[in-house]
């Protein structure tokens, strides 16, 4: 598969039991499936509505031949900084990852959160995802010494900043 052939596309309804499968499977696989994280949101299973749902979010999908790869968001989190946005949900198949597309995935929400007016992204991960950590470094994500908004997710340790 080349980088180059890979589509990134707005989510659609369709995509729904895809990218939850690819969001849990990944955390299962990272030994990263427990409380207080995405494995257990509801919402996991309906990002469409989410998103379409909620003004000042946005949510990729990859897809190559059809066959969808990941996907990642950006969401205004209550109680972020103002101008503030959350970059969420990024996950990949595992036939999907170390090629670039995540990276690619990353611009392309740098790229709307500009566009819709943001001037920082916020995130938070879990150490269970490491290989992550080093791209969101290499992008200007700084770390911060604690949790930011009304995430929900308790049992992500580590949170990091970027301004756009």
């Amino acid at each position: 598969m080349q980088l180059s052939d890979v589509i990134i596309r707005d989510i659609a309804p369709a995509d729904n039991a895809a990218i939850a499968r690819i969001i849990r499977t990944s955390l299962e696989e990272f030994g990263a499936n427990h409380p207080g994280t995405v494995y257990y949101d509801k919402e996991t299973d309906h990002l469409y509505e989410l998103f379409q749902s909620t003004p000042g979010s946005w949510y990729f999908i990859a897809t190559h031949n059809e066959q969808l790869l990941g996907g990642a968001g950006i969401f205004p989190t209550k109680g972020l900084p103002e101008g503030t946005c959350e970059l969420v949900k990024m996950y990949l198949h595992a036939n999907a990852r170390g090629l670039g597309l995540g990276q690619r995935l990353l611009h392309t929400c740098f790229a709307k959160a500009k566009e819709l007016g943001y001037t920082h992204m916020y995130l938070e991960t879990m150490p269970e995802l490491n290989r992550a950590i080093p791209m969101y470094e290499k992008n200007g994500f700084h770390y911060l010494d604690g949790p930011m908004g009304q995430t929900g997710h308790f049992g992500c340790a580590i949170q990091m900043m970027k301004a756009l």
